[in-house]
């Protein structure tokens, strides 16, 4: 369940959304002005967040616009859904401008609505809440990164952050912007990987109407909404070459051009890339171009995988707890010492998204405070050792055997697994460990 704040004058459209999203179980406050909406967003504090705010664009008392940056310098982790009567290009740009996660044109239907919230909320899972939080601890690596940041957020260098699938180096990306001259501007993220290639120039660059088939009106690209911020581009190793190009021009000459466009436009913005890959050897298989690659790496920073900050999983586990108390409605305030010790033996090559999906997952089934090795996904128990692999051993019981011996059977054959260990018996098999050593008792005399 999720906390959302919803702000609109329309009284009958308030009432019907805060039903709507009743309904798929999240929890609703309205407001019908931008100032009540900023009020009782500050009074909800870190206390009881709210993890979306939905806000209509033309309001009395504070406009969209108003509401939107009096929003910004609340928080800068909490996704926005912009509202309007008015479905235009220019207004789903300026949204993306503010800020805004999504952009909805009144009317929508229910599908509509809960598409976007859903996707703003999953947006906002993955990123996981503030952007320091992932970089929490005091390893030799995380610390240095930290320094770092503090130390080129203010210039308008380019930057390359590299590291691993699952580091966070996004949100390395969203702390130079926040705490960069730029905050107040735009954040724009593109993922080039994820955008079909024969739609990514457009949008990219944007085109002019009529451009191509399929053209009917002028679109303002990303890198454009990006103007006066940041352009943080993911995962830049997967660009074509053909739009390497064009970005070349963008960082050279402070300008771009739209698709079908005979002039050019002057842009000022900070451009961020992240990369898995290792661009200089794309450079040497001919994928990437290298006067690209001099452009963006005049600063180079470097995220740690998890395996190398394991003193530091502890640290992220309290805080990931919090977290997902707070998501889920639950109480659970630790790991007892056996589950803590499965995720310090596991090597983690998701990195920090993996040990985020893993304790979300243990939050949610925990019975009671404390997780316990049982609240763990059984993968994971089997990487680490802890459960056989998937051809478990299988056991022949005859037809008629008393249900004591199947027991009894069943205990000492995971004793065996587990090497006498009781306690991990009783946690595999479910029961107490006070059974195993009662049953041990008994069969000894």
């Amino acid at each position: 369940m999720s906390r959302i704040l919803l702000v609109d004058d329309d009284l009958l459209g308030l009432e019907s959304m805060k039903k709507l999203l009743q309904f798929e179980r999240h929890e609703v406050v309205t407001c019908t002005n931008g100032q009540e909406g900023i009020e009782t967003f500050k009074q909800a504090g870190k206390v009881t967040p709210f993890d979306l705010v939905i806000t209509d664009v033309r309001m009395p008392k504070l406009s969209g616009l108003e509401f939107l940056r009096a929003l910004s310098s609340q928080t800068s982790s909490c996704p926005v859904i912009l509202m309007t009567a008015f479905g235009r290009v220019e207004d789903a740009v300026w949204a993306m401008k503010m800020g805004a996660s999504d952009f909805l044109a009144k009317p929508f239907n229910r599908q509509s609505l809960v598409k976007a919230v859903n996707a703003a909320l999953k947006r906002a899972k993955g990123t996981g809440g503030s952007e320091a939080q992932m970089l929490s601890g005091e390893a030799e690596g995380i610390r240095l990164l930290r320094a770092q940041i503090s130390a080129v957020a203010k210039s308008d260098a380019t930057v390359l952050i590299q590291g691993e699938s699952g580091t966070g180096k996004e949100r390395v990306a969203r702390l130079l912007h926040s705490q960069g001259e730029r905050a107040n501007g735009p954040f724009v993220a593109i993922n080039c990987g994820s955008i079909p290639e024969h739609l990514i120039e457009s949008e990219l660059f944007g085109h002019e109407k009529g451009s191509f088939t399929g053209a009917q009106s002028t679109k303002t690209g990303l890198i454009e909404a990006a103007d006066g911020g940041t352009l943080f581009l993911d995962e830049i190793g997967d660009m074509p070459l053909l739009l390497q190009t064009k970005l070349l021009r963008v960082l050279q000459e402070g300008e771009i051009r739209r698709v079908g466009a005979t002039d050019s436009r002057k842009i000022n913005l900070r451009v961020v890339s992240a990369t898995h890959r290792d661009l200089r050897q794309s450079v040497g298989q001919g994928t990437f171009r290298e006067d690209l690659l001099f452009r963006l790496e005049v600063i180079s920073l470097r995220v740690p995988p998890l395996r190398e900050r394991t003193s530091d999983i502890p640290i992220l586990i309290e805080e990931l707890i919090t977290q997902f108390n707070r998501r889920h409605g639950k109480a659970v305030q630790a790991l007892d010492r056996a589950a803590m010790q499965v995720l310090l033996n596991h090597t983690w090559p998701g990195n920090v998204r993996e040990l985020s999906n893993v304790i979300e997952r243990a939050v949610v089934f925990a019975a009671g405070e404390v997780i316990t090795v049982a609240d763990l996904p059984e993968p994971l128990l089997e990487l680490v050792g802890i459960l056989p692999p998937t051809s478990h051993e299988t056991i022949t019981i005859r037809v008629g055997t008393p249900l004591k011996e199947i027991e009894d059977l069943l205990i000492q054959k995971t004793l065996e697994f587990t090497d006498g260990d009781k306690n991990r018996t009783a946690e595999l098999l479910g029961i107490n460990s006070r059974t195993i050593y009662r049953r041990l008792n008994q069969k000894s005399e």
